[in-house]
């Protein structure tokens, strides 16, 4: 999450405040180790209940306001909502297997998503491969911690998962806070691996992308309207005959038709400033059920030649239109021609590195660098902000999963989705609500003034 926040407040944000990072960083650090030496033998001198009030409030606000949502973004609170109250009830309510049913949870997801990292990726095996298999090692250790009642009987699992939280988010803190002093490039972008993404925002510090009339969108941008434009093509909609109908897989990863015809789908990129970016294979790729396992590799035999596609008339003519569009007012054109300029010097193509998907999502985090202080200001409320939205942490995952596995078009779809709700943010729940109420209120008072006149 905080490479991420690196990307979306910039380079310039980044370095005029990095000692206030540093601190945010050694603060947070310092507090989990706290939390997390406390536990250890079950009598704890920092009390969770406050902590677990707060959650209370912060999930029942969230369930409050989470029906002026729009789509995934209502489902998304609710979600948030249940899960704050649920916990914090468990925490307060005293129940003698609270704690127990706690770290069972907090253990299943660690132990579920550290073997889901080192599974995709010693079949992909990116570059980094090695660093994920340790990470994924990590969080098996932790769940076996957890698992186990050694030496609280369960009854630290709140405070070890906090303490834990804070610790990492204050190590990644204080890492990015003392490179942040001497920062040409941002440190969160180079992480994606694409040399095209640094040069981006080597020669275009400063930039600040087109000055907005507002800061506050009620909705996604009209038609008529300037925007950056993500398409995609699902797997399921681009599927040669009906496609067999596989939850989460066909979503995220490849749809199969009742002829075995895997289709990955496809996603592209295009700007108002004529940009389009979509790669796609040279040559059709064989992509039967015998080799697509052989094919997932990210190595360099399984690189082909590519080609990058002119416009979208042209590709939607030869093929079909995009079955999803995302668009999004506030980007910056200088950043993404600059990494446009560099990423189309090489054409390679992978099917797992570096394919349409992975070109989409860099482009796209090339042309939201430091997009949010344009929005929400230059000061520590964009910071602070950030932190409140759900999409951070929504973005945040799926950035994970597309770096450790690979960028499928429905992560990409998914990614830009929650980037646009933090590039073009839309009014709080609670002035949606306001404004709703107030509306509801007025027609109901108009008729009645009516009659009496």
């Amino acid at each position: 999450m905080v490479r991420l926040m690196m990307i979306l407040l910039g380079v310039d944000y980044l370095r005029a405040r990095w000692r206030g990072v540093l601190l945010a960083g050694a603060l947070s650090a310092s507090i989990g180790a706290a939390l997390f030496i406390d536990a250890l033998d079950g009598v704890l001198y920092f009390h969770i209940a406050p902590f677990a009030w707060l959650l209370l409030v912060e999930g029942l606000a969230t369930l409050a306001v989470a029906w002026t949502g729009m789509g995934g973004q209502r489902t998304l609170r609710y979600v948030k909502g249940l899960a704050f109250c649920c916990s914090a009830a468990l925490v307060l309510s005293g129940y003698r297997h609270a704690s127990f049913i706690l770290s069972m949870v907090f253990a299943t997801l660690f132990l579920a998503d550290g073997l889901l990292q080192i599974a995709s990726a010693w079949v992909v095996r990116y570059r980094t491969w090695k660093f994920a298999v340790a990470g994924g090692v990590l969080e098996i250790a932790i769940a076996v911690f957890l698992y186990q009642p050694y030496p609280t009987h369960y009854k630290g699992t709140v405070p070890y998962c906090l303490g834990l939280v804070l610790i990492f988010a204050g190590w990644n803190l204080l890492l990015l806070a003392l490179r942040a002093r001497r920062l040409g490039v941002n440190p969160a972008a180079a992480q994606t691996g694409a040399a095209a993404l640094a040069a981006s925002a080597a020669g275009v510090t400063g930039s600040i992308g087109p000055k907005l009339a507002q800061t506050v969108f009620d909705g996604p941008p009209e038609e008529h309207e300037a925007a950056l434009t993500v398409h995609v093509w699902t797997p399921v909609g681009t599927s040669r005959s009906e496609a067999r109908r596989q939850p989460l897989i066909d979503r995220y990863i490849a749809a199969v038709d009742r002829n075995g015809v895997i289709s990955t789908g496809h996603a592209a990129l295009e700007s108002p400033e004529s940009v389009y970016i979509s790669l796609y294979p040279a040559v059709e790729i064989d992509r039967s059920p015998e080799d697509f396992s052989r094919l997932l590799r990210a190595t360099r035999e399984n690189d082909v030649p590519g080609l990058f596609q002119p416009d979208y008339a042209t590709e939607s003519t030869a093929w079909c239109p995009s079955t999803r569009k995302v668009r999004i007012r506030n980007y910056d054109p200088q950043r993404l021609a600059r990494f446009w300029q560099h990423y189309r010097a090489d054409t390679t193509y992978n099917l797992t590195h570096r394919n349409c998907s992975s070109t989409v999502s860099h482009a796209l985090e090339a042309a939201l660098e430091g997009s949010t202080p344009r929005v929400w200001g230059g000061g520590w409320l964009a910071f602070a902000r950030m932190l409140a939205t759900p999409e951070l942490w929504i973005a945040a995952q799926l950035r994970k999963r597309g770096q450790t596995m690979a960028w499928t078009p429905g992560l990409t779809l998914d990614y830009a989705r929650a980037l646009s709700m933090l590039a073009d943010p839309r009014p709080s729940g609670w002035t949606r609500a306001w404004r709703i109420a107030r509306t509801r209120v007025g027609r109901l008072v108009r008729p009645r003034s009516t009659r009496e006149l």
